[in-house]
């Protein structure tokens, strides 16, 4: 239960209407699933923000990080901390020649756009990947031999204890989905992209190229959290699924995607019991028939084994 004090404090800081309870998370991420948080606070600039956190670590009072929740599930008894979220209200973009300086809120195609407004070639890779540029930071995320660490060059970072921290890129510790600032628990502020000058008409044919094979090959309509699992070394994670014979196997609401069996989605009425029982059966049907151990690519809050 988080105290009125600091429910004051946090109202003070960021807002009234920037401060919410028992927020429904089935309504914060792309899975569409998940139960209340408790306190969901949404700041709306750099100094805000290090003082929610600030005002959060002074208090004793745990807290989580929260994008746009593309890669996230939520238990259905929801989650007792407070939700730091950094989306509609935390997403300025900013254009100085061949740099964009990006808040962590917006979004991999608001920034994909924002480039090819300005002429700027780079960023198309992400510019399908569901989520934040926050949350690219953290995880480094790529696609189509693309990854947040080969345009980033610097960030602005705020520790659990609210100190704002400039960073270079190489501090960050890039790699296959992981950052310093993931393992450390650092919330992700802004990011400085460094682009290069193209034509406009070529970078559009590239994101549309790339938007046309994500349509082909993934599960876009309907819920889920993007890839579930992991890419393990030396394998496939959709084809080791697929030849454990697990395409389209459901648990409730649940289901392994027909179109690209990487994916778990909701196919209607899922809970999040459904899910983690869904991937546990994945995991013990791959292990047992090819040997291999699969890790969930998605990350889970308010469960008892939490990964």
């Amino acid at each position: 239960m988080v105290n009125e004090t600091l429910l004051e404090t946090l109202r003070g800081i960021a807002g009234s209407q920037a401060v919410r309870k028992d927020v429904p998370m089935s309504g914060l991420t792309t899975f569409q699933i998940g139960g209340p948080a408790a306190v969901v606070v949404e700041p709306s600039c750099v100094q805000e923000a290090a003082n929610v956190l600030a005002a959060c670590h002074e208090a004793g009072q745990a807290v989580r990080l929260l994008g746009l929740g593309s890669d996230l599930l939520v238990a259905d008894t929801g989650v007792s901390e407070v939700i730091v979220r950094f989306a509609e209200r935390f997403s300025g973009i900013a254009v100085e020649g061949s740099r964009m300086t990006v808040e962590a809120g917006a979004s991999n195609a608001q920034v994909a756009q924002a480039a090819l407004a300005a002429g700027l070639a780079g960023y198309e890779f992400a510019s399908g990947i569901p989520g934040t540029i926050g949350g690219a930071a953290i995880m480094n995320a790529g696609a189509y031999g693309g990854e947040f660490r080969d345009v980033c060059c610097s960030l602005v970072c705020a520790t659990p204890q609210g100190h704002l921290v400039n960073l270079h890129a190489w501090q960050a510790c890039w790699g296959y989905r992981h950052s310093m600032m993931g393992d450390e628990g650092w919330a992700v502020l802004s990011a400085t992209l460094q682009l290069r000058p193209d034509s406009p008409h070529a970078i559009r044919e590239r994101m549309d190229d790339l938007a046309q094979r994500r349509a082909d090959k993934q599960p876009l309509e309907m819920p889920s959290a993007g890839s579930t699992f992991k890419r393990p070394v030396g394998y496939f994670a959709g084809k080791l699924i697929q030849d454990a014979g697990l395409r389209g196997f459901r648990v409730g609401g649940a289901q392994v995607s027909e179109k690209h069996t990487g994916f778990v989605v909701n196919a209607g009425g899922a809970t999040a019991r459904d899910v983690r029982d869904l991937i546990a059966e994945v995991q013990r049907r791959v292990y047992e028939m090819e040997g291999v151990r699969m890790y969930p690519e998605v990350r889970m809050w308010g469960f008892d084994d939490e990964q």
